[in-house]
């Protein structure tokens, strides 16, 4: 926003405002916005001033470097390396811990596949679409302002990285002067002039306790005794697949693979191990459940253990070497894992971290999404929980009136709806001719009755009736009550002409032909709950009886009623 007003001015920006319709005045950092909401600013300033869509989201990534580097953010962007390419090899690294700050951040990632003199070959992955040309602007403004050097970016490839999904992957081409960084290298991997002599695996595994060698096909080739402790199984934990017995966590969003954990060898891993205990609990697939439900038993660390540290490949062996610590945050947690001061590695910090209460950003990340997890479990049973208590209201409303259960739920007693009414109409409808011959028939007949008494559910809601009850063949309603309406006649007179023209042209499953009677009658009645288990809004007076026998001595398919209707 600062920006656009410091280019274009405050006229143009409350312009292009109205022109993407978008509510916000003021933006906060700590709020998450629409991934459109910046596509439509860019295309109504794009429309305003004729520029490309690609220039304007290049010049909004050029902005957002300019905002970051007020609040200080430059100096973390600057404390990765010397050079531009240890920036662009540490971008998921400052993700990462930018993720403490603003935990719902969905950050891309990043990893150089080519490196060179003349620059490198750059894979961006994200899973929002859109922001190529903004991640662009962002490198632009990076290598001049932090590195002074000047970029020439080309895309060599882009499509979804999963078909059907909305993840985006593209390859970019970065141009640059690169040769500082090629000459550090090759001075770090000339050889000293003499030679060590070799070590076996299992010496460099008493060095890291908690390492972890896999080969190729990702299978576990060795580990230190320590985590061999600490998963606590009876079989042999070698050559298994390297996610049975691991979670990856960071970085998020990847599969693990050989060939991710390659291109990622400069940023720092972790991964949750898989105790034995819970090891019996994975599926069919050999794969972790992340389906099941949170255990709440215990503290975090008595159930997980976190790993961190990072992925080195070993040329003598063709194997990639996990080299990593565990994350403990107190002493308490260290004796509930079932580990002690002198399992952990014997160089770092561990040990001193563990005794002054380091709380880890990784743990303190899991137990984020733990308590979000439970957040949005809670938040699923609050759905659940109104969903059935609709279909609870949808059923009570079938058996009473809305107005009288709304009574109830007040606190009335059932008494106290009991009401005299001066005058409403009831109706009683007759399904006539069944045979009850055969049990075949007998089903033939419960469904023609379900599907004619479904219709006329439908038809009473339409007219202003109420549906009072259905007793074996025959149905009855009432108009005028517990709504007092003085057309309940006409309403119950309209009704019935519908039963009639529906039932001719209902076409039933059984095939069987149906004929109805009616007989109706308006007069004082007597209304109210009746019953505790299985209650019900019943009508009682001479009204309805005399209704009941309109319809018993009525024609078939016609109706009958009294003057006084």
């Amino acid at each position: 926003k600062y920006f656009l007003q410091l280019e274009f001015g405050e006229e143009v920006w409350l312009r292009i405002l109205e022109k993407a319709d978008c509510k916000h005045i003021v933006f906060n950092t700590r709020q998450i916005y629409p991934d459109v909401l910046m596509t439509n600013l860019a295309m109504a300033l794009a429309a305003y001033t004729g520029d490309s869509m690609d220039n304007i989201m290049q010049f909004f990534g050029k902005c957002f470097v300019r905002f970051f580097s007020n609040l200080g953010y430059d100096c973390t962007v600057k404390a990765t390396g010397r050079y531009f390419c240890d920036f662009l090899q540490s971008v998921d690294n400052i993700h990462m811990q930018m993720r403490f700050t603003y935990p719902k951040m969905k950050s891309p990632s990043m990893y150089t596949t080519h490196v060179d003199p003349q620059g490198v070959v750059l894979v961006y992955r994200s899973t929002r679409q859109g922001f190529t040309h903004y991640l662009m602007g962002q490198l632009f403004q990076i290598a001049k302002d932090l590195y002074n050097i000047e970029l020439d970016i080309k895309v060599l490839e882009s499509s979804n990285s999963v078909p059907g999904s909305r993840s985006v992957m593209v390859k970019f081409r970065i141009n640059f002067d690169n040769q500082q960084y090629i000459a550090k290298n090759n001075r770090m991997n000339t050889p000293l002039g003499r030679e060590l002599p070799p070590i076996s695996c299992t010496f460099f595994l008493r060095l890291f306790p908690f390492g972890v060698i896999m080969n190729k096909d990702m299978r576990i080739l060795g580990v230190g005794d320590k985590l061999l402790q600490a998963w606590g199984g009876t079989t042999s934990i070698l050559n298994r697949h390297v996610s049975e017995i691991f979670k990856l966590r960071r970085p998020k969003g990847i599969p693990f693979t050989w060939g991710n954990v390659m291109y990622l060898h400069s940023v720092i891993f972790e991964l949750e191990l898989i105790r034995a205990n819970d090891y019996f609990m994975i599926d069919s697939n050999n794969m972790p459940s992340t389906s099941s439900g949170l255990d709440r038993r215990g503290s975090q660390g008595a159930r997980s253990i976190l790993l961190k540290g990072q992925m080195r490949y070993i040329e003598d062996i063709k194997a990639i070497i996990f080299l990593c610590s565990p994350l403990i945050n107190s002493l308490d947690e260290l004796l509930n894992m079932g580990l002690y001061l002198n399992d952990l590695n014997p160089h770092g910090m561990s040990k001193e971290l563990v005794l002054a209460g380091w709380q880890h950003c990784g743990r303190l990340e899991m137990m984020f999404e733990r308590a979000e997890q439970r957040s949005t479990e809670l938040e699923n049973s609050y759905v659940l929980l109104d969903r059935w208590k609709n279909k609870s209201d949808e059923l009570l409303y079938s058996m009473i009136p809305q107005t009288v259960a709304d009574r109830l739920r007040a606190g009335a007693s059932s008494l106290s709806t009991c009401e005299s009414f001066e005058s409403i109409t009831v109706l009683f409808c007759e399904l006539c001719d069944f045979d009850y011959s055969t049990i075949e028939g007998a089903m033939d007949i419960v469904l023609s009755m379900n599907a004619v008494f479904s219709c006329f559910d439908t038809l009473m809601d339409q007219f202003n009736v109420y549906k009072v009850e259905t007793v074996g063949s025959v149905y009855m309603a009432a108009s005028g009550a517990p709504d007092r309406n003085e057309n309940h006649a006409q309403n119950v007179a309209d009704v019935s002409l519908q039963l009639i023209e529906h039932v001719r042209s209902l076409k039933l499953p059984s095939g069987l032909d149906i004929r109805i009677r009616i007989g109706i009658h308006s007069g004082p009645a007597v209304a109210g709950v009746v019953g505790i288990k299985v209650p019900r809004y019943c009508f009682f007076g001479d009204t309805v009886n005399t209704a009941s026998r309109m319809q018993t001595s009525s024609l078939v398919i016609q109706l009958s009623y009294l003057c006084l209707t």
